[in-house]
């Protein structure tokens, strides 16, 4: 069977897989011309090993390895992994995102997200309206999912 047989396949697999443990999605699938399977998964609460493992099992034991001569790995997203999907957005409440935008780049606090749009917060030295000198302002933006062209957890260390 050809390379796109077989991604047919382990999309099925993957799908059944899923169903099974909805806290768990798939962010990417990649079958190589040399029928390597890679697949990234991402978890409501996070992606453990036996979560990997479970997802890996559930694919590896139902292909053939007389069909398929294939490698497979499946892994999480990573912590330094761009967000790809709206339903990865909500785990990451309260922590500090770095998005960028065609019309801005902004590091802020992710106060909320919504069915079409994430709202960030931080705060800006701005000068005074009246008088010398500057104050701290809290600035706000809300940002549609469509506008996103990267964004990413800023870690802390």
């Amino acid at each position: 069977m050809t390379g796109s047989g077989l991604q047919q396949r382990v999309e099925l697999l993957l799908k059944e897989a899923f169903e099974k443990r909805p806290d768990l999605f798939p962010i990417s699938l990649k079958v190589g011309s040399d029928q390597s399977i890679r697949i990234i998964i991402d978890g409501d609460n996070g992606v453990s090993l036996q979560d990997c493992m479970e997802i890996s099992r559930a694919v590896e034991h139902q292909l053939d390895r007389e069909e398929f001569d294939f490698s497979l790995e499946v892994s999480s997203a990573g912590a330094t992994a761009p967000l790809d999907l709206p339903r990865q957005y909500h785990k990451h409440l309260g922590r500090i995102l770095e998005v960028k935008t065609e019309a801005l780049e902004v590091k802020g606090t992710l106060e909320s997200v919504g069915a079409h749009e994430i709202v960030l917060s931080w705060k800006a030295r701005e000068p005074k309206p009246i008088g010398k000198g500057k104050h701290t302002v809290r600035k706000e933006e809300v940002i549609p999912f469509s506008e996103i062209e990267k964004a990413k957890v800023v870690l802390k260390f």
